[in-house]
């Protein structure tokens, strides 16, 4: 089965480095062109490094360096006015947007009982609304074009309960409601819908997390995870790969559902 994905056009949010930069990279090498949105800039939460503007120009750079065209578009997915004009210059610039991936995301710890409301606030409004933001700008787009696929980055989180990440989870649980919810809208218009659930990726998150908590990036993963398999983590690769094949014509018939990368720890 052919993947047909040459000479599509994919928006990345989160892309300035981690999981999008990979997914980006990866889709740029089967011929999709990238639209690279981060919002570039650090924030008040989670508290540690995110991505940079020459991070963002990098992805651009190695998207290019593929083969395919590349557009670095600042914004913070909770800002309409900043994410409308983000999705209007993918337009301008590429005519489409075939795919979304929404994996724009933030990581903290807390208690329940502990967190403010402005910590809970930005937690759900990054994770959750921000999908949402930055879905109902491009969904118009793909409702004309009479085919899209948009593709949620969760995590194992979205699918079972967390120490001191109740707010994270209830986040990424949200993402899961939504594209079972969106696949059922969006079908008709011949949109496929689908969140991948990562255990944890080997991401600049991965060492922020460590820093807030004073600990290894080892330590994290051991605690947050337990993996079936032998490894910490999985790589930013490895959820690149099941971008290609989830946005790809191999995954045709693939909506509404989950697509776990999991190291086997749900089976625990």
């Amino acid at each position: 089965m052919p993947r047909n994905l040459a000479g599509k056009v994919a928006l990345i949010t989160g892309a300035a480095h981690g999981q999008g930069r990979a997914s980006a990279v990866a889709l740029a090498r089967e011929g999709v062109h990238v639209a690279a949105l981060d919002v570039a800039r650090q924030l008040e939460h989670p508290g540690y490094p995110l991505g940079t503007p020459e991070e963002l120009a990098r992805t651009v750079s190695l998207v290019e360096a593929a083969g395919t065209r590349g557009l670095a578009v600042v914004a913070d997915v909770r800002d309409d006015t900043a994410v409308t004009a983000a999705v209007e210059s993918t337009m301008a610039a590429f005519g489409r947007i075939d795919i979304l991936f929404n994996n724009a995301g933030i990581c903290f710890y807390g208690m329940a009982h502990e967190l403010s409301e402005a910590e809970w606030d930005a937690m759900v409004d990054i994770n959750l609304k921000g999908a949402w933001m930055v879905a109902r700008r491009v969904i118009p787009h793909m409702i004309a074009q009479r085919s899209g696929v948009i593709i949620n980055n969760s995590s194992i989180a979205g699918l079972r309960g967390m120490n001191r990440l109740s707010h994270y989870a209830a986040s990424k649980w949200g993402l899961t409601g939504l594209t079972k919810s969106w696949a059922i809208e969006l079908a008709p218009h011949n949109i496929r819908v689908v969140s991948i659930h990562p255990t944890g990726v080997n991401t600049p998150m991965n060492d922020g997390l460590a820093a807030l908590e004073g600990m290894t990036t080892q330590e994290i993963a051991e605690r947050s995870a337990g993996n079936l398999q032998p490894v910490p983590w999985i790589e930013p690769e490895d959820v690149a790969a099941a971008i290609v094949f989830l946005a790809s014509d191999e995954a045709r018939f693939v909506t509404g559902s989950q697509f776990v990368l999991d190291a086997g720890l749900l089976s625990r």
